[in-house]
Parts: structure tokens; C-alpha cells; sequence
């Protein structure tokens, strides 16, 4: 017989049920943010102008659509350019 064992986080989930379900929502789309803001900020300091704006793009469609390929794609490209 196998133990079930259960990870930190689906034991916090299990938590976050029992407490104000809004507030954990609230934390976690913080959090997304603040990440993302800090990647736009990587690229703009990484990439050209031109390469930046296009990672941009594609990082908010990729968001929007539930797709991150569309993201990793442009990186790619940008990768296989510059070889």
C-alpha cells in the first residue's frame, strides 16, 4: 500500500478553502503582477527596442490566450538570430 503524501502547497490550498477565498486570489494576483512587471523590465533591458516590443506582445497574447508557446516562439527566434 502506497502513503499519500501531500505537497506544502495543497496542504496551504486545503488552508485557503477554509479562510476567505478573495484574499488568497487577492495575494496571488499580486504576486503574478509584481513578476510581471519585473519581466517586461528584464526584456526592456535585454532585448532591442524592436525585440522587446515584439516579446511584449507576445508575452500579453500568450497571457490572454492561455497559450505560452506564442511567447516562447518569439524567444526563440530572437535565440536563433543571433546565432
Amino acid at each position: 500500500m502506497q502513503r499519500q503524501t501531500r505537497s506544502l502547497l495543497e496542504e496551504l490550498n486545503n488552508y485557503a478553502d477554509r479562510k476567505d477565498r478573495s484574499y488568497l486570489l487577492e495575494s496571488r494576483a499580486n504576486n503574478v503582477i509584481a513578476s510581471a512587471i519585473h519581466l517586461v523590465e528584464m526584456i526592456d533591458k535585454t532585448y532591442s527596442a524592436e525585440d522587446a516590443s515584439d516579446l511584449k506582445k507576445r508575452l500579453f497574447n500568450a497571457i490572454k490566450t492561455s497559450d505560452p508557446r506564442k511567447f516562447t516562439r518569439g524567444i526563440r527566434r530572437i535565440q536563433n538570430e543571433g546565432k
